[in-house]
């Protein structure tokens, strides 16, 4: 064990437990600093705060490193599926042959949603945002499954789960279509998870939606990719809203909402659009990334660099490749995809991207891709979620199981004005 760190306080000394995690990370048990010293730490957006002790995700920023469940994210991205993926996170190891097809047979038992929230859907108006309509459905889906509104049962989390990660592609096509006025696909059990939620985006009642492979492996490559991220924004809303007992759907909704807020869930969606607004200006980039280098506030460059990957992103590695593939096979000619060609073959090689650690990031080829596809922008930070579903599950399963756990309540420093008195609505 570590040698406790010290921490002096008003001229007294106090020893804090030092908590090493397996692969070295080090942190300073705090629990006990304001009943021993009367202080607390500051640490604004928690950025060197520890929440939780989890076995889900692991991520070296400065190595470029992600490992779900201790599996390097190449070899899952290699040899895995996002299904299998998922079973990975939530219960801990990779599913047997057996353990798979019954988890396959989960998700399709539980991939139509009740006909009474087709009612619900009336409700949104035309214009509503897809990321609105699934906050607002899976809450609902969860009031059609007595066994979701109490305590978390380890009897039928699994049955709870799989309903979860099968619905929420369903309710998301359902709010595409719904945004669309177009009418509601019902999934087909033929088709295996992402060849169903294309058919549920794509197909028309009286056709269905060519399934192309190499379209059908991109996208479950997305999903699998951003299958978990350890403790970001809509992760750790998802833990903060499961340590007060609500139940997996509220909190699973809870993460949908945070996803949705533009400095997490919308980068890919924010590569589109400075593609488009670099079209706009009848540029193929060139002049952009010299604004860019001007430090022209005007020009913002979306889809490079990243906060916790300090070198490389591990998983713009693997998808730049697919995206490579899947466009080749397509053979698409888009005016804004040669643009973000010309963009990523700049930055790959120009000295001030490279010496400011400016890469394309996943969410650069994930919006080419997306794109390509030909779903709409606005359903970007969809695809996100579905993706990221597994690992919130995994993480309400962690807050769930931990018997001593307590309900997520922040300190704070107060600024605010001191015995302010209470004036009467007549002197005012």
């Amino acid at each position: 064990m570590a040698n406790p760190a010290k921490v002096e306080v008003d001229g007294k000394v106090f020893e804090f437990p030092v908590i090493e995690g397996t692969e070295g990370e080090k942190g300073i048990d705090v629990r006990d600093l304001r009943a021993k010293t009367g202080y607390i730490t500051y640490d604004e957006a928690y950025g060197n705060t520890g929440s939780c002790q989890s076995k889900v995700t692991f991520i070296d920023g400065e190595k470029g490193i992600l490992r779900y469940r201790g599996i390097p994210i190449e070899e899952l991205a290699h040899g895995s599926t996002f299904v299998q993926t998922a079973y990975l996170l939530i219960f801990g190891k990779l599913p047997t042959e057996a353990e798979r097809q019954h988890f396959s047979g989960l998700l399709t038992k539980y991939q139509m949603i009740h006909e009474d929230m087709k009612f619900h859907f009336e409700g949104f108006p035309s214009g509503a945002h897809p990321m609105a309509m699934l906050s607002a459905m899976i809450n609902a889906a969860g009031c059609f499954i007595p066994e979701v509104m109490g305590r978390y049962d380890p009897a039928v989390f699994e049955h709870q789960a799989a309903r979860l990660i099968s619905q929420v592609r369903t309710l998301a096509a359902y709010a595409y279509r719904k945004s669309m006025g177009l009418p509601s696909i019902y999934p087909k059990r033929k088709y295996m998870y992402t060849e169903n939620f294309l058919h549920m985006m794509f197909s028309e009642p009286d056709e269905d939606y060519h399934l192309n492979p190499a379209v059908v492996d991109a996208l479950d490559l997305i999903f699998l990719l951003h299958a978990d991220h350890e403790q970001n924004c809509s992760t750790s809303t998802v833990r903060m809203v499961a340590s007060s007992k609500a139940n997996l759907f509220a909190s699973a909704s809870a993460g949908v909402c945070a996803l949705w807020g533009p400095l997490h869930g919308g980068a890919n969606q924010a590569v589109i659009e400075m593609l488009e607004e670099i079209q706009i200006q009848g540029d193929d980039g060139s002049r952009f990334l010299e604004r860019v280098k001007q430090k022209d506030g005007h020009a913002k460059l979306m889809g490079f660099g990243h906060r916790v990957y300090k070198n490389f992103d591990p998983r713009a590695q693997i998808i730049k490749k697919a995206c490579d593939e899947m466009l080749g096979k397509l053979g698409i000619h888009d005016p804004l995809l040669d643009i973000a060609l010309k963009l990523e073959a700049t930055a790959l090689k120009d000295p001030y991207f490279i010496e400011r650690k400016l890469y394309p990031n996943v969410d650069f080829y994930s919006g080419i891709i997306l794109k390509a596809i030909g779903i709409p922008t606005e359903m970007f930070t969809v695809i996100f979620a579905i993706g990221r579903m597994p690992g919130w599950i995994a993480n309400y399963k962690e807050v769930a199981e931990s018997g001593d756990s307590r309900i997520y309540r922040p300190r704070q420093i107060y600024q605010g004005p001191i015995q302010n008195p209470y004036v009467p609505i007549e002197q005012r």
